[in-house]
């Protein structure tokens, strides 16, 4: 059993989400920085799909009531644990006792995985917590998460796993996408070509990146289409919504570009003020 001393500003049970329900206008969910949360849950020997807590910002104060094996993963830079220190990137034996996951000083999110997984209920399938839709809710001081055993899959391997570096500006590799044809070639050029910062404003759902505005050729309205994790809106006056985790099942604006998968986990991790530039691999459709 694992008690939430300390939840920080936004801590939640994830695991990789939903999947085959956008239909009916769920989102998949999961984990914000999948990457992260399955090198997690490969580190301590589960599936990659075992559910972990999933901790914004910090400090994230969790008590063990018994002996675990845990690994800490995406933003965290430094933990404590009762009677030392642990590193991030690799499995810690831990308890009975406290860890924290303290602040980063970058990125934004970071996954704590358990031997065995977060035994959750499963809704649909999954344990995600995507509140919005009304699956679980975010964790508080006091809260209870049992440690699961069905989620071990092997054994533990690796002390540590290399780590990504937090490049300023970010450099997020996309496709262009379905509406790109609606803008104008110098709005194109103009996109490939400016450095975006982060807004405040950003969350699960999407980040918004501030910039130039991007203005379209073709200004006819749209049908709401399906859209995914990756997928970069542009709005009625211009600046881009990267949609993240919780991002919704369908979108009626333009857009015009995807991110790949490396790069949609990347993009959770941009904070307020980080600069971002989109690489896109592909020649503008004619």
């Amino acid at each position: 059993m694992i008690t939430i001393v300390e939840p920080g500003p936004y801590c939640s049970i994830q695991d990789l989400g939903r999947r085959g329900y956008g239909r009916w206008g769920i989102s998949p969910g999961g984990a914000a920085d999948q990457r992260s949360h399955s090198l997690a849950n490969r580190l301590v020997g589960n599936a990659e799909g075992a559910a972990t807590i999933e901790c914004t910002f910090g400090p994230v104060r969790l008590r063990f009531e018994e002996t675990a094996v845990i690994a800490v993963t995406g933003a965290a830079e430094e933990i404590s644990i009762t009677g030392g220190v642990g590193a991030p990137n690799g499995p810690i034996r831990v308890g009975p006792g406290e860890v924290t996951v303290h602040a980063p000083r970058h990125g934004v999110r970071s996954y704590v995985a358990v031997r065995g997984g977060i035994d959750t209920p499963l809704v649909l399938g999954s344990r995600a917590t995507d509140p919005s839709s009304g699956f679980g809710a975010v964790l508080r001081a006091g809260d209870l998460v049992t440690v699961g055993r069905s989620a071990i899959v092997g054994e533990m391997h690796v002390d540590l796993a290399p780590t990504r570096g937090w490049p300023q500006p970010a450099i997020l590799e996309a496709e262009l996408g379905p509406q790109a044809d609606w803008f104008s070639a110098e709005s194109i050029s103009l996109f490939k070509q400016q450095t975006y910062s982060v807004t405040a404003d950003s969350n699960r759902v999407g980040v918004r990146l501030q910039g130039a505005p991007l203005m379209r050729s073709n200004v006819a309205g749209m049908m709401s289409e399906p859209v995914i994790r990756g997928a970069i809106e542009i709005t009625t006056d211009g600046p881009p919504i990267v949609f993240t985790a919780d991002h919704p099942t369908t979108c009626g604006y333009s857009v015009i570009a995807v991110l790949d998968a490396a790069s949609a986990d990347y993009t959770a991790q941009l904070r307020p003020g980080d600069l971002a530039r989109i690489h896109v691999r592909s020649a503008r459709p004619r």
